[in-house]
């Protein structure tokens, strides 16, 4: 029974070439022409073809095991780290974390198929792509900054779920992150003055339609109305700019997918379960090292920040509203009564505009003119109902339900009590 032999069709080629030079049908040169080969290693080929026959022209490295196949012992020091400490990480995460916790370098793709013969990853699905038209980057870092919320569960199990408000520069990359309970207008302004006294101001910001930063009532539409974050960047000279879909800001999409896999992980490892304590983690070491992996050079080396002189953040990230004086100096904000105290006439101050300011702290202030006036609490008047935008219903009901229940005195608790048994 004949010897079988495995060659590829570019070793049958060479086959058939060396043949023909062997039996003098063509000359050494033009074999190695047709071969792209020298004139050296068509005489190599040929001796090897004498010697051995067709067998002496296949690749000797058929069948042998690969020299860069990693040792048995280091693949399985791998799974036994993967399957303890990283069975959900992603084969990126893990291979980071097996380089830098335990010392094992291996390439992506190697940490890749491990997981997938041991099946802690599933490989995914090719999914048709989708012809979008492409939007080149700005030239400039500060040019264009996308801003989003991602509500999720961030401290898996141990904590309440929070939002993560993220800044990502649109040339570079560069993130700017920062947690709070919810995406409300005092924590964007918390973020946004955190980002403009690291960075400075940029040109403009790109959001999606959130009530912080565009009126969605259906009467203001057309309307040059404003809501209170945005009216802090225009008194910063920062434009807004909102985006009709998620796809069209997916920059800032994008990362959010990234951080909820890398950033819960890396939390779970340190334990970390409140914001406060999450917060301190971003601004030390996980912002900058996120930057480091992930920003790009601009293409220009302009930096279009601008600086923070003469701007207080302070005055500027409050909740102003403008209100009307009464005959008797008298008016109303969020249901509670203010007497203005003035030193001035009466009657330069009746039926004035005079404008509320309030701080993070609900500390209240009234201005006239750029002056500040003094008040009293002349009258609280008893609560309604209150406005909850729907991302903070579910804090407030929380509140509510921690509120001690006392029930009436006429409950069938109370009515029907148990006897007290004399011994």
């Amino acid at each position: 029974m004949g010897e079988y032999i495995n060659m590829s069709n570019k070793e049958l080629d060479r086959l058939q070439i060396i043949q023909k030079i062997n039996s003098k049908l063509i000359k050494q040169e033009d074999g190695a022409k047709q071969l792209s080969l020298s004139v050296r290693q068509i005489k190599r080929l040929c001796k090897s073809y004498r010697l051995a026959g067709a067998k002496g022209l296949a690749s000797k490295k058929r069948g042998q095991p690969s020299k860069r196949k990693i040792p048995n012992i280091l693949k399985m020091i791998a799974i036994r780290y993967v399957r303890t400490f990283y069975i959900d990480f992603g084969p990126t995460l893990a291979r980071e974390k097996l380089m830098e916790s335990h010392n094992l370098h291996l390439s992506v793709t190697t940490v890749r198929t491990i997981m997938i013969e041991q099946g802690f990853w599933e490989p995914k699905k090719a999914r048709k792509k989708k012809v979008y038209q492409l939007r080149e980057r700005r030239p400039c870092i500060g040019e264009l900054v996308q801003v989003d919320g991602s509500h999720h569960a961030w401290f898996e199990e141990r904590g309440p779920k929070c939002s993560l408000l993220v800044f990502i520069d649109d040339a570079t990359n560069q993130v700017h992150l920062c947690f709070a309970p919810s995406e409300n207008t005092w924590d964007y302004m918390k973020a946004t003055e955190e980002y403009l006294q690291k960075y400075g101001r940029p040109t403009a910001l790109y959001t999606d339609k959130h009530g912080v930063f565009r009126v969605n009532h259906k009467n203001s539409l057309g309307r040059d109305q404003l809501t209170q974050y945005g009216r802090a960047l225009r008194e910063l000279g920062i434009g807004i700019l909102c985006a009709n879909s998620p796809q069209a800001k997916g920059r800032v999409e994008r990362v959010n997918k990234t951080l909820q896999d890398r950033l819960v992980k890396e939390l779970r490892l340190r334990n970390i379960s409140t914001i406060e304590e999450a917060n301190v983690f971003l601004s030390t070491t996980f912002t900058e090292d996120f930057n480091q992996r992930f920003s790009k050079p601009a293409k220009s080396p302009i930096n279009a920040h601008r600086t923070m002189e003469g701007y207080d953040l302070a005055k500027i990230f409050t909740l102003k509203e403008t209100r009307k004086l009464s005959k008797n100096l008298i008016l109303q904000y969020k249901n509670i009564l203010y007497q203005i105290r003035s030193s001035r006439p009466g009657y330069a101050l009746r039926k004035a505009q005079v404008e509320m300011r309030e701080s993070r702290d609900g500390q209240i202030s009234i201005f006239y003119k750029g002056q500040e006036l003094d008040y009293e609490v002349y009258h609280e008047q008893q609560s309604q109902g209150k406005e909850v935008l729907s991302k903070l219903l579910n804090e407030e009901v929380n509140q509510l339900v921690k509120r001690d229940y006392k029930p009436a005195k006429n409950h069938p608790w109370k009515r029907y009590r148990r006897p007290k048994t004399t011994l």
